[in-house]
């Protein structure tokens, strides 16, 4: 049993993070000199055992570890890391994406006593509730149970500890700094880090997101495929969370369906997390595919509002000209308007081309006018190159400077990507961006039937 608590101490967990990236570096620097004069059939095979030992090393630490370290360690989960050769990068990503879906368990006895802390007897509240957990994710579990009154609801209840984990690690970035270098060169800049730190202390307040939750529920009500399961206000607590439950086959499942749907399901997805970001000004920050659902009717479900966001339309405002000035090719707009923001480092050897190179690597499927499909190769190049500009093809860029507000935004936009290529979704993305770019109407029949419910939604509201 002890073997399943979650480490608190500041020193026990650095020690751990700095062990996993010591291994990591070495791992990587040892494979590739290990690969030297070898055959080609020789270096699949060590790629093949480095591989997975790297990822089970991941699983197993991070995983158990918990908080804000198995966050990090879902993040890395959707890229192709650098470390690995191309031909394995799929096995890395697939081994290690079970941080994603099935992260290890705390016993149902303990993360009862959290609840019953909070809301005094089970009994009392629910009729019943399933001692398997439908989900298992960095800060706690989720449970599926029924209150008195019939209604089915999903119970998240923190990993016991997990406050106290989580602030040790917001002391050992520069643990995180090096763990994250490890798997892609640049990724643990330390403003970065320190904005993670921000937002994943934000996800613990379970209160604060049961009103995101409410808020996007209430926006969302009533919407032809879209459902975001209400809180349940009167049962939310700093340690326990109350939601609708939404019954619907994971994510993942969706891999296997026929083309159309998997476009149908991927329109939705863009729409939820992008477009809403730049019309309502607010986002959810993590779009990864453990937090959307699907319904056998064709209903997405998005669930998780732990890291919700808002953003000031002056700085939605400045993306929208960068993309804009982007699409239209007018390198010298983007180079102008990030000098004016701080972005183009003052000095640097930055030229206005490197800069336009630079957005339609990163966001270049927003501005392509042609049926696209996201695959996970796409996908991961655009998050490598927009994490670490000073790769081998932009080494230009390298002293751009992301300014905070933008770093959870610009997550939102990749990992909705990576997502998109999860399940290999096709279309006209630049024709969806037009909405939010242009103002313009809608062109697909999704569009403009969520366009007809808003504006039916607004005239029952005079």
């Amino acid at each position: 049993m002890a073997d399943r608590q979650i480490p608190t101490g500041r020193l026990v967990r650095g020690a751990r993070l700095g062990r996993l990236a010591a291994g990591q570096a070495a791992r990587g620097a040892g494979t590739k000199l290990a690969m030297l004069g070898r055959t080609e059939q020789a270096r699949r095979v060590l790629a093949e055992r480095s591989t997975l030992q790297a990822a089970q090393q991941v699983v197993t630490v991070l995983g158990g570890m918990k908080g804000a370290a198995m966050k990090l360690g879902q993040m890395a989960s959707v890229l192709d890391l650098d470390l690995i050769p191309a031909d394995y990068r799929e096995m890395f990503r697939t081994k290690l994406a079970t941080l994603l879906d099935s992260a290890p368990t705390v016993p149902f006895a303990e993360m009862m006593a959290v609840l019953e802390h909070d809301l005094g007897r089970a009994g009392r509240v629910f009729a019943d509730i399933d001692p398997v957990p439908v989900a298992a994710a960095s800060i706690g579990q989720v449970y599926r149970a029924r209150l008195h009154n019939g209604r089915d609801v999903a119970v998240k209840v923190k990993y016991p500890g997990v406050d106290r984990a989580v602030q040790a690690d917001m002391r050992n970035l520069q643990f995180f700094s090096l763990l994250w270098k490890s798997f892609l060169p640049s990724a643990g800049d330390h403003d970065v880090l320190e904005e993670i730190a921000r937002n994943i202390t934000a996800e613990l307040d379970y209160r604060q997101e049961a009103r995101n939750q409410h808020r996007v529920a209430s926006r969302y009500r009533g919407h032809p495929y879209i459902t975001v399961p209400d809180s349940i206000g009167e049962f939310c607590t700093d340690n326990v969370l109350v939601t609708e439950f939404f019954d619907g086959r994971p994510f993942q499942t969706i891999r296997g369906l026929p083309a159309a749907q998997r476009n149908h399901v991927g329109e939705l997805v863009y729409r939820f997390y992008i477009t809403a970001m730049f019309t309502d000004g607010e986002y959810c920050a993590d779009p990864h595919p453990g937090n959307v659902l699907v319904a056998d009717d064709g209903r997405v479900g998005f669930v998780d509002f732990g890291l919700y966001n808002t953003i000031e339309r002056e700085h939605l405002e400045l993306e929208r000209q960068v993309l804009c000035a982007a699409e239209q090719y007018r390198a010298d707009e983007v180079y102008r308007l990030w000098a004016e923001r701080g972005i183009v480092e003052p000095g640097s050897r930055v030229r206005a081309q490197d800069c336009l190179e630079y957005v339609w690597s990163a966001a270049g499927w927003h501005l392509l006018d042609e049926e696209i499909t996201v695959t996970p190769e796409l996908a991961t190049g655009a998050v490598v190159l927009a994490l670490d500009p000073r790769s081998a093809d932009h080494r230009g860029v390298r002293h751009l400077l992301l300014p905070p507000e933008h770093v959870f935004s610009r997550r939102a936009d990749l990992f909705t990507l990576t997502a998109l290529g999860r399940i290999e979704a096709t279309h006209n993305w630049h024709r969806l961006a037009r909405e939010w770019l242009h103002h313009e109407a809608p062109t697909t029949d999704i569009g403009r039937a969520i366009e007809e419910w808003r504006h039916a939604e607004l005239r029952s509201e005079r």
